[in-house]
């Protein structure tokens, strides 16, 4: 959801929690871009083949590494790179060069991952299919932050609770550095005054920009920023 148009824009903003599959959009990129290469060249085989299921492979992996792991110090973020850096390297040398270490070459020379354009937009639909599944949940459930109340929308039936918002503070936590790269992701945590369990919102995006607004919007509202940078 965004910020609504109309006389009422800047009284009101809009908050959608949204599942860490939304961070796999970049296999989604790579596997259509990957489908039409390999219809264009109609799935040429080889090593042409060979080296785009590996760089679809490896940027899958490192999206699931997104899911599976949390990188809040940049410190990890580093090590990360790093790693996949040397790992990278370290296979084209050894294809390149056979001779520096000849049993390493012939286990790297059996891994000859193969796809053909069929298998690359099946996987792009299927996932283009939970994004739109995402998408459609989200238009029934998110919240809603005015001047004088804090609104939760839920349901199909358009479910609504209100809380009062004007001693409403937020807590901004950004807990993995890729997802905030990826999509400016974060997470709010919302401390209506009136309710003892705080609202804990995962994978807000442009989260800098919602807390910018949301501080403009309710004016003396404390934020308090939790990330952790190293």
């Amino acid at each position: 959801m965004s910020n609504v148009s109309g006389p009422d824009t800047h009284t009101r903003i809009y908050l959608v929690p949204h599942p860490k599959i939304v961070f796999l959009y970049p296999s989604l990129i790579v596997a259509v871009i990957a489908g039409f290469y390999a219809y264009l060249t109609k799935n040429v085989e080889g090593r042409g083949e060979h080296v785009l299921s590996l760089i679809f492979l490896v940027v899958l992996g490192i999206n699931l590494s997104v899911i599976a792991f949390d990188f809040p110090r940049t410190t990890s973020l580093t090590v990360f790179f790093a790693l996949l850096a040397i790992a990278i390297g370290a296979w084209f040398f050894f294809t390149e060069f056979p001779d520096a270490w000849p049993a390493f070459h012939r286990l790297l020379a059996k891994l000859t991952p193969a796809a053909n354009a069929k298998f690359y937009f099946l996987f792009a639909a299927i996932l283009g299919l939970l994004f739109l599944g995402v998408w459609i949940n989200t238009q029934f459930d998110y919240w809603e932050v005015r001047q004088n109340e804090l609104l939760h929308h839920h349901g199909i039936w358009a479910n609504m609770e209100r809380f009062a918002a004007p001693s409403l503070r937020i807590d901004k936590e950004i807990n993995d550095l890729i997802e905030y790269l990826l999509l400016g992701s974060g997470r709010l945590v919302l401390h209506p005054s009136d309710e003892k369990r705080a609202v804990v919102l995962d994978n807000v995006f442009f989260v800098n920009r919602k807390e910018a607004e949301l501080t403009k919007l309710l004016g003396a509202l404390q934020v308090e920023v939790k990330t952790d940078n190293s």
